[in-house]
């Protein structure tokens, strides 16, 4: 009998200490409202022949509204084309169940800001803010995410996500497939 009890504790103390923590990068409630997001975390990292792009994402809460914020990064000395986020703009996400998760962008037009490094590479970087459509938390927080279609204005693109990945831009460990079941209760 103490062999279960001592067994089951265990399962229990190890069950807490594999959840990952909500790690805020803003926490603000004032007379306007609240406000909390949780820190950038890499999703998706490509480096091919001297060109590199990342995609990172946050979940955030704005007086009671979830949302995921999508920061892509694009980095070459080639000519960077544009994808601009607009009203129509779309997220998909498929579960490893077979589901798929549509995410709409806000109605604001982003098409990112080019900024010149001191190593003569162009860096694209933009940002786009997707609304959670009713139910689909439930469908992320049980199910691992596969795949990640981005509907931009102009052209569409497809992202694998990895089960995990050691990036090689900061040499941390990122594990994209279950950032949802990870993350989604730091915006509940």
């Amino acid at each position: 009998m103490k062999y279960v009890i001592t067994l089951t504790l265990l399962f229990f103390s190890l069950h807490i200490i594999a959840q990952k923590s909500c790690d805020y990068s803003t926490n603000v409630t004032d007379s306007i409202g609240t406000y909390k997001s949780t820190k950038e975390y890499m999703i998706s990292e490509k480096n091919f022949a001297g060109n590199s792009s990342y995609i990172f994402y946050s979940l955030a809460l704005t007086d009671g509204l979830p949302t995921l914020n999508i920061q892509s990064i694009q980095k070459s000395k080639d000519f960077l084309k544009a994808n601009c986020f607009d009203k129509n703009s779309k997220l998909f996400l498929q579960l490893n169940n077979g589901k798929i998760i549509t995410l709409v962008h806000i109605d604001q037009e982003n098409c990112g800001t080019m900024i010149r490094d001191d190593k003569g590479f162009d860096n694209r970087v933009n940002s786009g803010i997707f609304m959670f459509m009713k139910d689909s938390f439930e469908e992320l927080k049980k199910s691992p995410v596969s795949m990640m279609r981005i509907k931009y204005l102009t052209d569409t693109e497809d992202y694998i996500l990895k089960k995990e990945f050691k990036s090689e831009l900061n040499n941390e460990t990122y594990y994209p497939e279950t950032y949802f079941i990870d993350y989604l209760k730091c915006i509940e």
